[in-house]
């Protein structure tokens, strides 16, 4: 027997076959994560497995968790700088190291995957020769590490650069970081088997390896090559360079080194030897962790999501509530949206509207989803019968009696919604969440034509409901404590993203989001090339470019929105600076008759169908055009103005948390992810705080006050923090 301790976060058994079983259980932790503890815990193991295997007929690895492994210890790597980064490439190094020694071993290997298996834990079980996984529900395979930029580091891009050849493992696998459930992994290539039971997953894994005593990796073979072709071969090079021409068009100028330094790993790593490989694809992890795009997205994408579905914001002392009947009051694209993630968390819903006949539209809306999804293999049509019989098309107000929850989707009109809910509070629950879904209008003011305002609150959804994952809570004046842990048990339970915020007109998204697209008008006014102020959007980051953006609103709700607003900050004696870009949407509708991609015609040309062509030509006649601006400044015009307006957010106590902040603008609003947010690209920006409000300031003084950081950005340029 070895000498060899394994740590208690690994258990070692061996069957009467001389089938060993590394069962991974992190002592005191809910998943298996790859910090320094369990990752020297899995170095002793396999050093204990390869003293002892001579006497072995096979290894098994799997979990005690509901998790497989979870990947890499986040906290960690965000702590990586330049002055300690060689830590980290040794750590790299001497897991690549063993994860080696694992698939050369002699004797076969196999993960049994009885869970997720995400990041570095694909990649244990990718250097296993076997891979079975767990098919059930909640399980996801793949290496998601683009997503919080970076790459796999632990021999992810250099074991299925292998596997598949490079150009299926960067579009498949790598360049997405696409999570698959069991069944797609399996046919992407990434599993092996699928097992109905975890006792069968077990079964499944020995029987492999009595099956298969002299298991190798393909790469280990005499013989083997590349899928494909490696760079060098006469096959691929009729693709690579399409390769880089791709990623450029996919990536828009965005500022995004992951995509890049994948791609520049898996053509380098292809050309060498395996272990060489490694050191390469170790180096460039260690460039991305360091770098200040890994930090944003680490810090936003996991810590302040996680927060938030956490329920970082919901009041202590409430017990969790169920919702089990649903009205929602209005059955347009909102209200119909609405319908639909209601009813598929398996809710019954009441879809009102002012005939049947518009109910019966609304619920359509669902069919049509669900049809989809049935079409495409994603549902069965028994699933999509079950949610569809949950939702009720209704004209009567009387079908709306027990609800236990009231959404409201009607017209942006005060008058409209308080009147449907006077009517709906005489049936529903007498204790049901009372919640408008409005994106301008202050609760506080809708709540006066409720009996209940404790019990109101407002949520802000987003078009398209069913693909959009944020609702914006908005809790007005009276609104109660155990309301506002309602309304966030709601949002979780439809499987949507909840962010919390104040009272005020416009909110947070909605005023936030006007910084974006006003500054567009703003430059348009001044006489920037329209060409020019979308590419600007577009290379900074944002999902689509403001003009676009403006179409697909219409110009003409924008421009109610915007007179509102400026008539209600006046009232407040507030500045509004939205003078210029309100000019132009007035004059874009009501002079030029352009109202956007609904009107037919906007900043865009569209034709006969709908489809948007070119810019309108006649915008350079109409704004000029002459005017030249570096496309920097423009880009720091748009995001800045929208981090100062943040910051104003929370000095007005509209905002509660930098979580909410950062989640609410990438999710809400299409602020650049690889910002991670509002307030992260504050404390991210060149030169720091302080390095951010100079700039503010120098766009101050050369544009206006709407620029200007307030006292809270310039005390916190002195101290280095930020609502720490």
């Amino acid at each position: 027997m070895s000498d060899i301790d394994i740590p208690e976060d690994i258990r070692y058994d061996v069957d009467s076959d001389g089938i060993a079983t590394l069962t991974l259980d992190a002592v005191g932790q809910s998943a298996n994560t790859l910090g320094d503890r369990f990752s020297a815990a899995l170095a002793a193991a396999i050093d204990h497995v390869i003293a002892e295997k001579d006497s072995l007929r096979g290894v098994v690895i799997t979990s005690a968790k509901k998790t497989f492994v979870a990947g890499t210890d986040l906290n960690q790597i965000r702590g990586y700088n330049r002055d300690n980064i060689a830590e980290l490439a040794a750590m790299l190094n001497a897991g690549k190291a063993g994860f080696r020694a694992l698939e050369t071993l002699g004797i076969p290997v196999v993960a049994a995957l009885n869970g997720s298996a995400l990041g570095g834990g694909l990649e244990l079980a990718l250097a296993c020769h076997h891979r079975i996984a767990l098919d059930a529900p909640k399980v996801e395979i793949g290496l998601p590490e683009v997503q919080l930029g970076l790459l796999p580091g632990g021999g992810g891009v250099v074991r299925t650069v292998r596997m598949f050849g490079i150009q299926q493992a960067l579009l498949s696998v790598l360049l997405q970081g696409q999570k698959y459930p069991p069944a797609k992994a399996l046919a992407v290539g990434l599993i092996d088997e699928l097992a109905a039971t975890p006792e069968e997953l077990i079964a499944q894994a020995k029987s492999w390896i009595k099956a298969n005593p002299d298991a190798c990796q393909p790469w280990d073979r005499k013989g083997y090559k590349i899928p494909g072709g490696a760079p060098g071969s006469p096959a691929f090079a009729q693709i690579l360079p399409a390769l880089p021409a791709n990623l450029r068009k996919q990536l828009k100028g965005q500022p995004m080194p992951a995509p890049r330094a994948i791609l520049a790993a898996a053509v380098e790593g292809a050309q060498v030897d395996i272990d060489s490989a490694g050191l390469i694809e170790t180096r460039y992890l260690c460039e991305l962790v360091i770098g200040p795009v890994s930090k944003n997205m680490i810090s936003s994408f996991f810590f302040d999501l996680q927060s938030i579905n956490k329920g970082g914001s919901r009041p202590d002392g409430y017990p969790v509530t169920e919702f089990r009947k649903a009205a929602v009051l209005g059955a347009g694209m909102m209200g119909a949206g609405i319908a639909y993630v209601q009813a598929r968390a398996g809710m019954t819903v009441l879809l009102k509207d002012l005939s049947v006949e518009a109910a019966e539209k609304g619920k359509d809306y669902s069919r049509g989803l669900l049809d989809k999804a049935v079409a495409k293999g994603k549902m069965t049509p028994q699933r999509r019968d079950e949610i569809l019989d949950r939702i009720i098309p209704t004209a009567d107000y009387a079908d709306l009696e027990g609800a236990d929850l009231v959404v409201e989707a009607v017209f942006e009109d005060p008058e409209v919604k308080k009147q449907v809910f006077a009517d709906a509070e005489k049936v529903v629950a007498a204790d049901a969440l009372l919640g408008s879904n409005t994106s301008t209008l202050p609760i506080t003011g809708l709540a006066t034509g409720v009996e209940r305002p404790a019990d109101f609150i407002g949520l802000h959804f987003f078009s398209p409901v069913d693909k959009m994952p944020l609702v914006e809570i908005v809790v007005g004046a009276q609104t109660s404590d155990a309301t506002l842990a309602k309304a966030i048990d709601y949002t979780l339970a439809i499987k949507k993203t909840p962010i919390v915020v104040n009272d005020s007109r416009g909110f947070f998204t909605s005023r936030v989001i006007a910084g974006f697209l006003d500054e567009a008008l703003e430059l348009l006014h001044e006489g920037v090339s329209p060409v020019s102020i979308e590419q600007a959007g577009v290379q900074a980051g944002y999902p689509a470019p403001p003009l676009q953006l403006f179409d697909e609103l219409t110009l003409t709700l924008p421009l109610k929105i915007h007179r509102s607003m400026e008539e209600g900050y006046a009232a407040e004696g507030r500045p509004t600076y939205t003078q210029n870009a309100t000019g132009v949407l007035a004059r874009m509708v009501e002079e030029l008759g352009r109202g956007g991609r609904s009107a037919g015609a906007g900043f865009y040309d569209y034709d006969e169908n709908g489809k948007r062509g070119k810019l309108w030509p006649g915008l350079r006649e109409a704004f000029g055009g002459t005017t030249e601006i570096p496309l920097r400044e423009m880009k720091d015009r748009m995001m800045i103005r929208q981090s100062v307006d943040t910051v104003r957010c929370f000095d007005e106590g509209v905002l509660r948390t930098v979580a909410d902040a950062n989640i609410g603008s990438i999710f809400g609003i299409g602020y650049p992810a690889w910002s991670g947010g509002v307030i992260q690209f504050i404390k991210q920006y060149e030169g720091g705080i302080a390095g951010f409000v100079s700039r503010a300031q120098e766009l101050a003084d050369r544009y206006g006050e709407r620029f200007a950081p307030s006292q809270t950005l310039l005390d916190s340029a002195k101290t280095g923090t930020l609502f720490e």
